[in-house]
């Protein structure tokens, strides 16, 4: 074993001497010391076939620039009929699927959380952040369109991305009694709650949330909020036992209780002893408590100390007392 290990020791020598460090040459020297030579700029210049195959890219001619600049940023003609054909059959309108199969369960299923809850429906029509409505699209005319009958509606055009580009709409039921800027504050609200949130996902959460407390407030500018059920009165005894309770007191009931249940010995022995029971309750009740002044005799003369005092703290557990002391002069010169 010891052979071995002698062997490899050595065949590992020999390797070190066959493979010696590289040297500066004298001309790598000189250009070193006048600043012509980098060491490691070979590592960061780029592949010389890369950089062939880089210059054979054609760049953009000024035709392509200028369509690309003439782009519109309409949603595309083809999703027209599904955004603003008919009334939606769902709370949410993303025909372009811009949110993924469980971001739109969830949010579909908080709309129809909230419309179960509410008296006004909430509809959001999802469009991309860098998108616009088209020109020929009046949004106004949208909402009156397909919500002048039925349940009372909140329409939002919502932007993924940019809340900030969103608008709100009410059905003709709200618009006399949520005014345009009621309307106004509920969407800068819920922008703005939208806004302090990190991705846009977040974004239109927070954004419906905030929407659908401010549409309650809509809900009582429209009187369509009722008021509560008043709770159902309790039932109530019979005239004769509330007397009873009110002329006797409770001990008594409860003595005449027990003594109707297991008879007239067990209701005296029950009375007595809840009677003693309750005096010493009322007993302990009324007791004062007085606690006795001790005489202090005086302080250096005086009725009172100077609020000298000395005090002991450490600061840390690694040093001595000693070496953490503050020095205090002596104010009483004792």
């Amino acid at each position: 074993m010891k052979s071995l290990v002698w062997m490899l020791s050595a065949g590992l020598a020999a390797g070190a001497v066959k493979a010696p460090l590289p040297e500066w040459s004298p001309a790598d020297k000189t250009a070193l010391e006048k600043g012509e030579l980098v060491p490691g700029l070979a590592l960061l210049r780029q592949d010389p076939a890369e950089e062939q195959a880089g210059a054979k890219v054609p760049q953009p001619t000024p035709e392509e620039l200028v369509e690309k600049e003439k782009a519109s940023p309409d949603v595309p003609e083809k999703y027209w009929d599904a955004y603003f054909g008919e009334r939606p059959t769902s709370f949410l309108v993303d025909p372009q699927g811009l949110l993924g199969t469980k971001d739109t369960r969830d949010r579909e299923s908080f709309l129809k959380y909230h419309s179960g809850d509410s008296h006004v429906d909430l509809f959001v029509y999802l469009f991309d952040g860098h998108q616009s409505i088209p020109s020929e699209v009046r949004e106004e005319e949208i909402v009156e369109r397909f919500f002048s009958e039925g349940k009372p509606a909140v329409v939002v055009y919502y932007y993924l991305g940019a809340p900030q580009k969103s608008d709100i709409y009410v059905s003709p039921q709200l618009s006399d009694a949520v005014s345009a800027a009621e309307q106004r504050r509920a969407l800068t609200s819920s922008v703005e709650e939208a806004l302090e949130k990190p991705d846009s996902m977040a974004q239109f959460e927070a954004f419906c949330v905030q929407l659908s407390i401010r549409i309650f407030w809509m809900e009582k500018a429209a009187g369509l909020v009722t008021e509560e059920a008043t709770p159902a009165p309790l039932p109530r005894r019979s005239k004769s036992h509330e007397a009873e309770k009110k002329e006797s007191p409770e001990i008594v009931l409860r003595a005449k209780e027990l003594g109707a249940q297991y008879g007239p010995p067990a209701g005296i022995m029950a009375g007595a002893i809840l009677t003693v029971v309750a005096g010493l309750a009322l007993v302990r009740s009324r007791a004062r408590h007085r606690f006795p002044v001790f005489e202090v005799a005086p302080r250096m003369g005086g009725a009172h100390a100077a609020g000298i005092g000395a005090v002991i703290s450490f600061g840390s557990t690694t040093q001595s007392p000693s070496s953490q002391r503050n020095d205090v002069p002596d104010y009483l010169g004792l």
